[in-house]
C-alpha cells in the first residue's frame, strides 16, 4: 500500500486507522478476477471525454477491478434488501442501485461514469444501467441572471437541489418513468428535451456536487443530501495544477472544434489567438472552476466511497476504498 494523497495534504485517510484502505495501481489492478468483461476499441473511442487518454490498459487495470466490487456491492446490498424486507413482510419490488461520481471540471469523472455504464451493463445478469447528469438541474441561464449568480455557474446554489432530490427520491423509492432535464453544452443552456428514467437496475448520477452534505437550515436542523440515496460513490481526484492545465488543454481543443459551431454559446472565442485563449481560460479557472473545487468539490472527497487518483497524464495512480 502506498499513500496517494497530494503532497502536503492533511487528511484523516492517511492515519493507520483511518476510513481507507490505499492501493497503489498495480495492486489495484491484480485484485481483478478473471472476467470476460471488456471493451473494444471503437466502444472506447466514443466514451472517452475530449482530450482524455484512457486507453484499454485504463479500463483492465483501474476500471474493471472498480465495475467487480461494485457489482459485489450490488449483489450484497440485494441480499440485505431480501432479507429486511421478509423480516418487515413486504414484498415490494427492489429498488434501483445508485452511484454517485464526483470530482472536479475537466478531471475525468464524465469519462469515469460513462465507462461504469459501460462496464456494469456487460457485468453477470446484464443489469439495466442508466446515466444522468446533474448539469440538467442547473437553473436556465435566465434565472441565473435573474440571481445575478450565472458567473457562479456549477456552485452548489446554480442547482435546483431540491428538482434533483426530488428526482433521486423518485427513482430511488422505484417510481416508473421518472424526468431528468436536459442540458446542452453546445448552447450553454438547459433544453426543452427530457431523459426518462424507468426503474433501471442502476442508475449512476454524475456532478461536480452530487457529495455534497445535507445543508443546515435556519433553525438548525438539517434535511436530507443527495448522497443519502447513494448506494455506492467514487471521487476522481488529481492535484489541481494537473486538472487546471487539463482545462486549459480542453478549451483550446474547443476553440478549433465545438466553439466553431454558430450555434455555440462560445462561438465569439473561436477566433481567440493561442495566448489569447490561454489567458481567458486561466481566468475563467482562476474566478470560477478553481474556487469552486477547493470551496466546494474537493471538500467532499471523504464522502466517497472510492476516490481514483490520477497523475499528471490522466493515468489513475492509486485508490482508496472506504472500509466496511
Amino acid at each position: 500500500m502506498t499513500d496517494i494523497s497530494p503532497a502536503g495534504r492533511e487528511d484523516v485517510a492517511e492515519a493507520p486507522s483511518g476510513p481507507y484502505v490505499e492501493l497503489d495501481r498495480s495492486t489495484w489492478a491484480d485484485l481483478a478476477d478473471h472476467t470476460d468483461i471488456d471493451l473494444d476499441e471503437e466502444t472506447l473511442n466514443h466514451l472517452r471525454g475530449l482530450g482524455d487518454p484512457t486507453d484499454q490498459d485504463e479500463v483492465s487495470a483501474v476500471y474493471v477491478p472498480l465495475t467487480q466490487l461494485i457489482h459485489l456491492h450490488m449483489r450484497h446490498t440485494g441480499h440485505l434488501y431480501r432479507a429486511s424486507n421478509a423480516f418487515l413482510g413486504l414484498d415490494v419490488r427492489r429498488t434501483p442501485f445508485v452511484i454517485g461520481v464526483a470530482g472536479s471540471v475537466a478531471v475525468g469523472k464524465s469519462t469515469t461514469a460513462r465507462l461504469l455504464r459501460e462496464l456494469l451493463s456487460r457485468s453477470p445478469g446484464r443489469p439495466k444501467v442508466q446515466l444522468i447528469t446533474t448539469d440538467g438541474f442547473l437553473y436556465p441561464n435566465a434565472e441565473l441572471e435573474r440571481r445575478g449568480i450565472l458567473d457562479r455557474k456549477g456552485f452548489p446554489e446554480s442547482y435546483d437541489r431540491r428538482a434533483l432530490l426530488r428526482f433521486v427520491v423518485a427513482v430511488k423509492s422505484g417510481a416508473p418513468h421518472v424526468e431528468a432535464p436536459m442540458y446542452s453544452h453546445l448552447t450553454y443552456d438547459i433544453t426543452d428535451e427530457v431523459e426518462v428514467v424507468d426503474r433501471p437496475d442502476i442508475l449512476i448520477v454524475e456532478g461536480l456536487n452530487v457529495l455534497q452534505p445535507a445543508r443546515t437550515r435556519s433553525n438548525g436542523t438539517t434535511g436530507l443530501a443527495l448522497s443519502d440515496f447513494f448506494d455506492f460513490s467514487v471521487y476522481v481526484d488529481a492535484d489541481e495544477q494537473d486538472i487546471r492545465s487539463w482545462y486549459v488543454e480542453r478549451f483550446l481543443t474547443l476553440r478549433e472544434t465545438a466553439f466553431n459551431d454558430p450555434r455555440s454559446f462560445f462561438a465569439r472565442y473561436a477566433t481567440m489567438s493561442d495566448a489569447e485563449a490561454i489567458d481567458f481560460a486561466n481566468k475563467i479557472w482562476d474566478d470560477i472552476n478553481g474556487p469552486n473545487l477547493v470551496m466546494n468539490v474537493a471538500p467532499t472527497r471523504p464522502r466517497a466511497t472510492v476516490i481514483l487518483r490520477k497523475g499528471p497524464n490522466h493515468e489513475v495512480r492509486g485508490v482508496r476504498i472506504r472500509k466496511i
